[in-house]
């Protein structure tokens, strides 16, 4: 089992800068995969970024690059995200995922999800 807690959402402005963070706990592999999706009101479950726990290399969408950050840190068994310059439209649900299959990329099979953290970035 794999637990995932996502925390570190809340109401900020445009602009703003905000880090979330997912503790994961259980039983875990160093091949995993870790990402972050959100979900937009009347959208569905879109990846921001994921990363491999193991080698630190990290996937972006386009719409990531240059605001978002995703890193981890092995002792803590956390994975973050780093979102600066905030826009409405990335209010969203953020939720943390693994992939116990380990692939890197847009083909991950994510199979433990945490609860999700709300971000709202107001105008």
């Amino acid at each position: 089992q794999v637990q995932l807690v996502e925390s570190g959402g809340g109401l900020v402005q445009a602009g703003d800068s905000l880090r979330l963070s997912c503790a994961v706990s259980g039983r875990t592999f160093s091949n995993y995969v870790m990402g972050w999706f959100r979900q937009a009101p009347g959208k569905g479950r879109e990846i921001v970024a994921s990363i491999a726990w193991n080698t630190g290399r990290t996937y972006y969408t386009d719409s990531a690059k240059g605001r978002i950050t995703i890193s981890r840190d092995n002792a803590k068994n956390t994975v973050y995200l780093q979102m600066n310059s905030l826009k409405p439209e990335d209010t969203a649900v953020y939720y943390c995922a693994a992939d116990s299959f380990g692939r890197l990329g847009p083909r991950a099979k994510y199979d433990y999800w945490g609860q999700g953290t709300q971000v709202t970035v107001s105008s």
